[in-house]
């Protein structure tokens, strides 16, 4: 029976569309892009977000050996964003479809507005039945403006436009309980939400052409699943990977599902750049906040010490006292000249309401 996915974000890795040489996998590339096609005309709503920008860039120039990395990164990124764009285009032409650039940064999800504002864009999209195809603005993010990789971005389209799911292409079948190279090595079929110590069956190393690695890609849809998103991740070199998928016949690692959250708890589980200030609780508001089947609120009597200022509004990270561990998000119902006057107050207004704290499933 085929799942009942009626929206998909579908991340395409650089290391599925790169060749060997660094070049783009043109071959590989139709047969996704007529894969997207099939699933758009069977009525599901399809977002790519795709890698390979950089790769498209150097099959149109070569740089000099010692050209400075980050500006290698960006003037190839800058001639490939246009090239790899044209790909699409083309391949999804041939199949009656549109295809829209959509370029981003880290700082387009910081901003509560600026992000409904990204999230409208991409909803009339869909509605004028036009394919997103969606990258990491690298002209422009470098250093600490760049996401950890495209699944992190991966990760945030899906949980900005409530998904169904997210399915992760990549170079290998999924997660395996040990070594892929080894014998007796086996895919891990399903993960719960609540699952721990997964990540100590994975490799650190990176992929050839990615800047990230399936550690980053466990965490992240982790992450994503524990918003009430499945999280597929699989092999984009398989044939017919995203129907076989989508009928439940490819091996690929499956994160189940956790309870969906709100629009806005999806948005602050991505939005740790966007705190504006830290608020330290004691060892009682930490166990009744992460309390397993239990929504608390975080009230003033259990708040210690807040460290910079906030207003009505604004996301703040709440830590333990004791450890100085981060562990959840929140956003203030005041500002912090209230939250200071009311410090470990009883009988005083929440802080952050359970509906807008959202717990570190890492933590």
């Amino acid at each position: 029976m085929p799942l009942p996915y009626r929206r998909l974000v579908v991340k395409i890795g650089s290391n599925v569309l790169t060749q060997p040489n660094g070049l783009p996998d043109l071959d590989r590339l139709t047969k996704l892009v007529a894969q997207v096609a099939a699933l758009h005309a069977n009525g599901l709503e399809v977002i790519v977000v795709s890698s390979g920008a950089v790769a498209a860039g150097r099959s149109l120039l070569t740089l000099p050996p010692k050209t400075d990395a980050v500006r290698s990164r960006q003037v190839l990124a800058a001639l490939g964003q246009v090239k790899l764009l044209g790909l699409y285009a083309e391949r999804l032409a041939t199949h009656g479809l549109l295809g829209a650039q959509v370029l981003v940064t880290k700082e387009d999800f910081r901003d509560r507005q600026h992000y409904q504002n990204m999230q409208n864009c991409f909803l009339e999209l869909l509605q004028q039945q036009v394919v997103p195809i969606v990258n990491e603005n690298d002209v422009v993010a470098v250093t600490e403006l760049m996401f950890t990789d495209n699944d992190e971005l991966a990760g945030l389209i899906a949980a900005q436009l409530n998904a169904d799911a997210l399915i992760i292409l990549s170079n290998v079948d999924g997660i395996f309980d040990g070594d892929p190279a080894a014998p007796g090595s086996q895919v891990i079929r399903e993960i719960a939400p609540g699952a721990t110590g997964f990540a100590d069956f994975v490799t650190t190393q990176r992929s050839q052409f990615g800047r990230g690695g399936m550690l980053t890609k466990c965490h992240m849809a982790h992450k994503v699943a524990k918003l009430g998103i499945s999280v597929h991740i699989a092999n984009g070199k398989t044939a017919g990977i995203l129907p076989a998928l989508l009928a439940e016949t490819a091996v690929n690692t499956w994160f189940r599902p956790g309870k969906a959250a709100s629009g806005k708890k999806k948005w602050l589980a991505h939005a740790q750049a966007a705190a504006q200030a830290v608020v330290r609780v004691n060892a009682g508001a930490r166990a009744a906040l992460t309390a397993a089947g239990h929504a608390s609120s975080l009230l003033p009597v259990g708040v210690v010490a807040i460290e910079g200022t906030f207003q009505k509004g604004d996301i703040v990270r709440i830590t333990d006292d004791a450890t100085g561990q981060p562990f959840a998000l929140g956003i203030a119902e005041y500002g912090a000249d209230k939250a200071l006057e009311w410090l470990g107050q009883q009988h005083q207004r929440a802080l952050v309401h359970y509906d807008y704290l959202f717990l570190n499933p890492d933590a």
